[in-house]
């Protein structure tokens, strides 16, 4: 993991490997960020003409390099790009900063330390670039023959070291912002670990023996459920759905509790460790990334560990429903009909619309213990991806007040995401001849009929959103910002937000 510090030295005299600096893009050309006044300086200020001759104009994400004034220590300065210059008196914004050191982090690999002059203004500014900067430094290299020694594909290491220019190790709020940034980041990339990892290795037995590893080391109560536990307790949509793989499912709960609590959250993540789609298999070209359908449980297992490093003031419980979705002569058939763990009949007409059956057991199973709020996380539906786009997840909910609460939350932290509606009419359609519901209704407005199929397992009286991650959680085009290649992350910093502002007193 790239080291985070705090520094009060000076650009010229620090010794590093580059110096990061911000350039916003101005109604006359790139103007040089606050933080960069000691490399403008050393240009005779004349730093925005010389970017602007290199091809420079602030847009978000890009890069410029040029070699260190005479008399730095650092031999390379490295711009990067802010975006429209903010309004008189206004400060930059914070996912803008957190944005451009992700970018910095990327362009910095194979190098020991990095400076970073971006502006800093305050201690949440701090927290934002510290938290990009170690989010964009990731790397997943478990399986290239330079695995061992941590490099990326290109043979060399991810940026080692990220010292703050304008921090201030002695104050408390830095200090606190960096220690957030640093367990926040390290959890959401081990989320990204877990998402990346092949299926061959990752099936619901090793995801458990990981949970139980992280929760022995920070303090958290775990539960495991296996097959004849499943079976004991009768928790059919998740043994239905694992039925036809010779790996059997998992039901993993991670309980972090807090004395100072006054609240109790539940976060619900879907774990499909890999998904063929079962008996109605998956297209041709539909199954290459399907090592990702476990996001959601990754995401809800990197919450509750960051919430537990953190000592928020709130209880967390993390269930993780675990299963993977195979073919074979045990599976389950379209036509079958599923007791699950609620007493209530699923008919399954796909055996593809599988997530919500897991997730199904797993939110009454949260609903037992009365939490103040459950939320429920999964790449669920393609039609969300289709309404929304690769970058945004959508979230649907029983409660329109807590709905635009995750919304705030997710917006907070830098999470594109977008509140959907539960239309009743499209409830109808999951009616069943044979059972008390089937697993799928009309095809358009899929995401929100998953939705509506979900809200039937959450127990009376509870608040409860579910966030479809299907777009966001994993990334198959180019890396950007802080994002890479591959698993994402998504939804891990809004439910960390949420378990703050829950602890504070903030979310009612």
């Amino acid at each position: 993991m790239t080291a985070l510090t705090l520094s009060t030295a000076a650009a010229p005299g620090l010794r590093a490997d580059a110096i990061v600096i911000g350039v916003a893009k101005g109604a006359k050309g790139p103007v040089v960020a606050p933080g960069a006044e000691a490399v403008d300086k050393a240009y005779d200020g004349k730093l925005a003409g010389v970017l602007e001759t290199l091809g420079a104009s602030g847009a978000e994400g890009e890069m410029t390099k040029l070699p260190a004034p005479s008399g730095f220590k650092a031999p390379l300065v490295l711009a990067v790009g802010l975006g429209a210059v903010p309004e008189k008196d206004a400060d930059y914004d914070t996912e803008a900063l957190r944005r451009a050191a992700g970018v910095a982090a990327r362009a910095l690999t194979g190098t020991k330390k990095a400076a970073f002059a971006l502006p800093l203004t305050d201690a949440a500014d701090a927290g934002a670039i510290g938290e990009g900067a170690l989010l964009g430094a990731y790397s997943f290299d478990a399986y290239k023959d330079n695995g061992k020694d941590a490099k990326a594909k290109n043979g060399k290491a991810p940026l080692a070291e990220v010292a703050l220019l304008g921090g201030k190790p002695r104050d408390k709020a830095y200090k606190a912002a960096i220690e957030r940034a640093a367990a926040v980041s390290e959890e959401l990339n081990r989320a990204r670990d877990l998402i990346n990892t092949p299926p061959n290795d990752l099936n619901p037995e090793a995801f458990a023996a990981v949970a139980q590893a992280a929760a022995k080391e920070h303090g958290i109560k775990v539960q495991v459920l296996d097959v004849k536990a499943l079976e004991k307790g009768g928790y059919g949509g998740i043994l239905g759905v694992g039925a036809g793989s010779a790996a059997g499912p998992r039901l993993v709960k991670l309980s972090y509790s807090s004395s100072k609590a006054k609240k109790h959250l539940a976060f619900v993540g879907k774990g499909i460790t890999y998904d063929s789609g079962g008996i109605s298999l998956k297209p041709a070209g539909h199954n290459e990334t399907m090592k990702c359908d476990m996001s959601g449980a990754a995401t809800v297992f990197a919450a509750v560990v960051a919430a537990a490093r953190l000592g928020l003031e709130v209880n967390v419980t993390g269930w993780l429903a675990l299963a993977e979705n195979m073919p074979s002569g045990s599976a389950t058939r379209p036509g079958d009909v599923l007791r699950m763990y609620s007493g209530k009949t699923v008919e399954v007409l796909n055996t593809d619309a599988e997530g919500r059956l897991v997730l199904a057991d797993a939110l009454w199973a949260a609903s037992q213990e009365k939490p103040d709020a459950i939320v429920d996380v999964a790449t669920l539906t393609g039609a969300m991806v289709l309404a929304l786009g690769n970058r945004t997840f959508g979230i649907m909910g029983n409660d329109d007040a807590f709905r635009s609460a995750v919304h705030e939350a997710a917006e907070e932290v830098g999470e594109p995401a977008w509140p959907m509606p539960l239309p009743e009419h499209l409830r109808k359609g999951m009616d069943s001849p044979t059972a008390d519901i089937a697993n799928m209704g009309e095809r358009m407005g899929g995401g929100l009929v998953a939705g509506l199929f979900l809200r039937e397992f959450v127990g009376e009286g509870i608040t409860w959103a579910h966030l479809d991650i299907a777009g966001p959680a994993f990334n198959e085009g180019g890396p950007f910002g802080y994002t890479p290649k591959g698993g994402t992350g998504s939804a891990v910093r809004t439910l960390v937000r949420l378990a703050e502002l829950t602890a504070s007193g903030d979310l009612g």
